[in-house]
């Protein structure tokens, strides 16, 4: 069984790079089978059509593919109702922001909620992680550029295509891993990053037996993208193995849920 894992970039950008990672059930071991990173595009060939030929090409016997980027719009976005504002708006996903704003323990920011740049799943992730951990709008400045060129990757794929988010999940497995969480906080950091890298992977190595060549783990550990499209594939067996968090009773039931490893601490 196969499960891949992307970790996308602006379409200008060659960061993008995709993990192929292969798991046998009678031996229960999970192999990095292949990471190709920097992919980018040739003089006729873009770019976007090498990132699909390369999950085509690995697409046999894949269960799922993990991407590291929102794969859904925020509701006024998509929303085509006459608007009343989203301060009355009865809608069901917007009524549910405003009592998560309203009854957040968390200080209140200068500025409500967005939700034509944020969704319900990013309200939910910034009210529930540890503050150490960036949540951004889905459609603000840094991911937009991002999310539309998922949008264009997604349409053409036949695979289960889920949405994963590999800093949370770093944090999460470090600590079952009893990685030391000032290193997990710095993982994607120039100046210790790669260290840091180095010591989440031997970890993994060490206690979850996954197996990598060497010279995908050094890429790894020189390249956070490399290694944030691993983790991506990595959550792709841990939802298959129902190890992922469930969608909580609340959350409105028509919106995106995010795969994320079990909380340890919960």
């Amino acid at each position: 069984m196969r499960f891949l894992g992307l970790s996308i970039s602006g379409g200008k950008s060659d960061k993008a790079c995709l993990a192929v990672v292969d798991y046998y059930p009678e031996s229960n071991r999970l192999f990095l089978n292949r990471i190709f990173d920097r992919i980018k595009a040739e003089e006729f060939i873009s770019a976007d059509h090498k990132v699909h030929e390369l999950i085509q090409q690995f697409s046999e016997n894949a269960h799922s593919l993990g991407m590291d980027v929102p794969l859904s719009l925020p509701v006024c976005v998509r929303c085509e109702l006459p608007c009343p504002g989203y301060e009355t708006c009865t809608v069901p996903q917007i009524k549910w922001m405003r009592a998560i704003y309203q009854e957040s323990d968390k200080p209140k920011p200068k500025k409500m909620f967005t939700p034509y740049t944020q969704r319900p799943l990013d309200l939910w992730l910034q009210e529930n992680m540890d503050d150490g951990i960036d949540v951004q709008h889905a459609l603000g400045a840094n991911l937009a550029p991002l999310v539309a060129r998922a949008h264009f990757i997604r349409r053409r794929l036949a695979l289960d295509v889920f949405e994963a988010h590999p800093r949370i999940a770093v944090w999460r497995l470090g600590q079952q891993l009893k990685v030391n969480r000032s290193q997990l906080k710095v993982y994607r950091n120039s100046v210790g990053g790669d260290e840091a890298r180095r010591i989440f992977l031997q970890a993994m190595s060490d206690q979850l037996k996954v197996f990598f060549y060497h010279h995908d783990l050094k890429l790894m550990t020189e390249n956070f993208h490399a290694f944030e499209s691993f983790l991506c594939a990595f959550t792709g067996y841990l939802r298959h193995g129902n190890q992922t968090q469930k969608r909580p009773a609340s959350f409105p039931k028509n919106e995106v849920w995010v795969e994320l490893p079990r909380d340890s601490e919960k």
